[in-house]
């Protein structure tokens, strides 16, 4: 059962009846003697995918959600729903594009990633930390233009739209943090 001083980015809680998962946690100290220190927090809601905000006083204790984990296996897309199967068992599972919380830019064919079930039903995916992915799309760099930290955008196969420094080209894998949605590194050059 964690308490509200507990909540930080990636901590998952219940609340009336529905998980969500914190994206965002601050706190905010009275500023009156006596006053109660507040915690608001930004979360993910696992059911519908929507960020709603709450308030709460610190020291407030929070019930934890039946969350299962469950290792899949990304097979392919059907419009909205998104099937993966249990390596293990091969039994399938479908999630909706809402349900996935934005994810579904990050899902390539075979990918294996952690999907989560709440009262067994499945609702989300949880993806590894850095994904390697190929660029599809990007302005070529300009000779001359080396300004530091400039960047341009890239896209990736699955659609996903990234900032990346102008060195990278078509062709180009990189690295890309899922929880930011940002270049991290080149992995290999296009050749």
């Amino acid at each position: 059962m964690p308490s509200t001083s507990d909540l930080k980015r990636g901590v998952r809680f219940l609340h009336d009846g529905t998980p969500y998962q914190a994206t965002d946690v601050s706190f905010q100290s009275p500023s009156a003697r006596g006053g109660n220190t507040l915690v608001k927090v930004k979360a993910r809601g696992l059911l519908g995918g929507g960020t709603q905000s709450f308030t709460f006083k610190a020291g407030e204790h929070l019930d934890d959600p039946d969350i299962e984990m469950r290792k899949v296996q990304f097979l392919y897309n059907e419009e909205d729903m998104f099937h993966f199967m249990n390596t293990d068992t091969y039994e399938q599972y479908m999630v909706s594009r809402d349900g996935l919380g934005g994810a579904d830019t990050y899902l390539q064919e075979e990918l294996v990633v952690r999907l989560m079930f709440f009262n067994e039903r499945p609702i989300s995916v949880e993806l590894p930390k850095n994904m390697e992915m190929k660029i599809v799309q990007t302005e070529p760099a300009i000779k001359g233009d080396t300004v530091t930290n400039v960047t341009k955008t890239a896209v990736m196969e699955t659609g996903l739209e990234v900032q990346v420094p102008l060195f990278i080209n078509e062709g180009d894998v990189i690295r890309v943090d899922t929880s930011e949605g940002r270049y991290v590194e080149r992995v290999s050059i296009n050749k």
